[in-house]
């Protein structure tokens, strides 16, 4: 995890890699429960053995259960001591590129593109590459806006 002791820092680190998250282990029961919460049980993600003949061989995360992690990406990257709160403020883009196989290990990559004074605090904008351990492209693309206050 990397640690800035005042939210000021990160002004000057616009353009930069800022933090690399912990890996995520992505199980079958994590995505069973995300289709339960969601209502999403297409078979692709919740039935193994008939996705053991579809187009990826074995069950696979639904590309919103992915972004989903970004939250508990972002708690392990980071911290910024000086904040008392931070609050999601949307995304810009999404894309999922490749597929997240139940039993993946993933995690997401920070790259700082925009820090933008606000009352209280300031506004981030957030390059999250999201990648599976062993896979040879990223498997989420997402621009992460946050609002951070002190």
């Amino acid at each position: 995890m990397r640690t800035f002791a005042k939210l000021a820092e990160l002004e000057s680190m616009v353009g930069e890699h800022i933090a690399d998250s912990d890996w995520i282990e992505v199980t079958q029961d994590r995505i069973q429960l995300f289709a339960d919460a969601t209502n999403d049980h297409q078979w692709i993600h919740v039935d193994p053995e008939r996705a053991k003949a579809g187009p990826f061989g074995a069950t696979i995360a639904h590309g919103f259960m992915t972004l989903s992690l970004l939250p508990e990406m972002a708690a392990s990257a980071m911290q910024v001591l000086d904040t008392r709160m931070g609050v999601n403020y949307g995304l810009n883009r999404v894309r999922f590129p490749a597929p997240v196989p139940a039993g993946s290990r993933v995690r997401g990559r920070f790259k700082l593109l925009k820090f933008e004074p606000i009352d209280g605090g300031a506004q981030l904008t957030f390059e999250v590459l999201m990648e599976r351990e062993g896979g040879d492209k990223p498997v989420c693309i997402a621009e992460s806006v946050g609002r951070r206050f002190v």
